[in-house]
């Protein structure tokens, strides 16, 4: 029983730091904003956040904004990668990872489709 509180209260908090980083994202009109479960394929967090933005300006204001609100929320910033100039940055929070790229750079990746491969591969082998 209590396993199962501790398992909610920590998936309620990770919904909320997902909610916040979504809302920080929207403030600054960020698109094709796409949140994936990733819990089941990695042990080192439990979410993932891509989104765009339409110039390198706009990628990190983007990924400042996410940091800021996250942090405003008591949410601990692991670190952040990429920065002025860059077509892609990530903010790590621990539970939850945000991608903010620039559409080229994020058809080229295209994480949704390597991490829903991964899904599936790990489906087929279940």
């Amino acid at each position: 029983m209590k396993n199962t509180a501790k398992r909610n209260t920590e998936e309620a908090q990770v919904e909320r730091t997902v909610a916040i980083a979504v809302a920080a994202l929207e403030d600054i009109k960020g698109k094709d904003i796409t949140v994936i479960d990733v819990a089941h394929l990695s042990p080192l967090f439990e979410r993932m956040i891509i989104a765009s933005g339409d110039s390198n300006r706009q990628v990190k204001a983007l990924a400042d904004n996410v940091r800021d609100k996250l942090k405003e929320a008591g949410v601990d910033i692991i670190g952040t990668e990429g920065g002025a100039g860059a077509d892609w940055v990530l903010v790590d929070a621990g539970s939850l990872i945000v991608h903010v790229m620039h559409p080229t750079v994020r058809a080229y990746y295209n994480l949704e489709e390597l991490w829903g491969a991964a899904q599936k591969a790990r489906s087929a082998a279940a």
